[in-house]
């Protein structure tokens, strides 16, 4: 049993582990980075139906899917460096930060693949045709056409994916990595005010993912601008709109 609640370690507790939120969020940008490059990877055969690798890929995205990610952690942990010995390289020294961030780039690969995957599939095929007939490649279509649209779908996935790897960080203690949650471990032991530790954690990760979230939300909101002024324009009176054009042809023929 800890000892009697007192707030003002929760104030006193905050500053100390903040102290360790750049290593938090390295594992975040890290693993979110080198993920969006895995799930590229795993995605493009199911996207292009490449006979084999489909299979493969599609056994990946199920094994990180449906396994707990502390149990991959361990699994990355313990089982890559014997993998590697067979081959004679030893990576007994390799720091732990390393397998966490392996760790959480695979998880998250898993589900960044299925994100691009969903994404890509909801922009409409029409228009890619249509973009083929008035002469532009492949490149073109997907850089003007498909990814933008794409893009702006899957930002409330990928906020999701991003705040749960956020969350998920919290568990990379297991493996001795020295993150927010292992130094409000050995806070709370060191003191044995572990209620007020857990409190100055779940502030500052819920501010972090709340900061997050409006991030994301702000950057939905201009990729999905375009459609709004659309939306706008088709809402309009056809009157008004037949108005609207007639006084642009005017200004134009008066050189305005």
């Amino acid at each position: 049993m800890g000892r009697k609640f007192d707030i003002s370690y929760v104030i006193d507790f905050i500053p100390k582990l903040l102290s360790y939120l750049h290593v938090t969020l390295f594992i975040v940008a890290a693993s979110i980075l080198l993920g969006l490059v895995i799930g590229l990877l795993v995605a493009l055969p199911r996207l292009y139906n490449v006979p084999a690798l489909k299979q493969i890929s599609q056994v990946y995205v199920s094994f990180f899917r449906g396994t707990p990610i502390l149990i991959q952690l361990f699994l990355v942990y313990y089982g890559v460096p014997e993998l590697f010995k067979l081959i004679g390289i030893d990576l007994s020294r390799t720091d732990v930060l390393v397998f966490v961030i392996l760790t959480y780039a695979m998880n998250s690969g898993a589900f960044i693949s299925e994100a691009i995957r969903a994404a890509i599939n909801a922009v409409d095929r029409g228009q890619v045709e249509a973009a083929y007939s008035i002469g532009m490649n492949g490149y073109q279509a997907f850089r003007k056409i498909i990814l933008p649209q794409a893009l702006a779908v899957s930002v409330p996935v990928f906020a999701n994916l991003v705040i749960a790897n956020l969350k998920d960080t919290s568990l990379a203690f297991s493996l001795g990595a020295m993150e927010m949650t292992g130094k409000s471990q050995t806070l709370g032991a060191a003191t044995q005010h572990f209620v007020e530790t857990y409190i100055s954690l779940t502030l500052i990760y819920f501010v972090i993912s709340m900061g997050l979230e409006r991030l994301f939300r702000s950057a939905e909101r201009r990729l999905l601008r375009h459609e709004k002024t659309d939306q706008a324009t088709q809402n309009e009176p056809k009157s008004f709109r037949r108005f609207g054009r007639r006084q642009l042809v005017a200004d134009i023929r008066k050189g305005g």
